[in-house]
């Protein structure tokens, strides 16, 4: 894929990104605002890394790629089902900058919410590093260094939006588990 395509790809997904987060890109306070860079990172990411993914494949950092790349589909295939399942989702719940999805009416903490706070964003963050590990570079580890440090704001403002909205039931839960990384952070 040549520069001008890769650019135009760029250009067509994040429209589709500024588009889905436009109620968010006006708030710098909300979760989705720090959310929409990270797409776009992990975006760049992809589109630097995309002629590298299946380059020696046997390569420590290429197993290492893909077993990243697996764990986030995981994560994000077990948090939404636990949302839908245990989420109790409520579209009328006022609150612009959410998607549908995110509009729980009850705290989910059972299944992959045992363990971790945030699997969407967790899985944003194992996918942005396993598009990483495809191809190193100083320029890739720059932008997904940025990338972890937004997934981590936008964990974080999430956790205050959260505790607004469940109180001292969400911060108890926060003490119980883990934001990002089960077992480790």
């Amino acid at each position: 894929m040549n520069e001008t395509i890769k650019f135009l790809v760029f250009i067509v997904i994040s429209m589709g990104f500024i588009w889905l987060s436009r109620k968010s890109i006006c708030n710098p306070k909300s979760h989705g605002f720090y959310r929409f860079f990270s797409w776009e990172i992990i975006l760049v990411l992809f589109l630097l890394n995309k002629d590298r993914w299946f380059t020696n494949p046997l390569r420590l950092a290429q197993i290492l790629s893909w077993i990243f790349l697996i764990f986030s589909l995981y994560l994000i295939s077990a948090g939404i089902s636990a949302f839908r399942k245990y989420g109790k989702i409520d579209y009328h719940r006022y609150d612009t900058t959410l998607f549908g999805i995110e509009k729980t009416s009850a705290l989910v903490t059972v299944g992959i919410y045992h363990y971790i706070r945030h699997p969407f964003y967790s899985s944003l963050l194992f996918l942005g590093w396993g598009i990483f590990m495809k191809n190193l570079t100083w320029i890739g580890l720059l932008l997904v260094i940025i990338n972890s440090f937004l997934l981590l704001m936008t964990a974080h403002k999430e956790e205050a939006e959260n505790i607004q909205f469940f109180g001292s039931i969400y911060q108890d839960y926060m003490d119980k588990t883990k934001r990002l990384v089960p077992f480790l952070f």
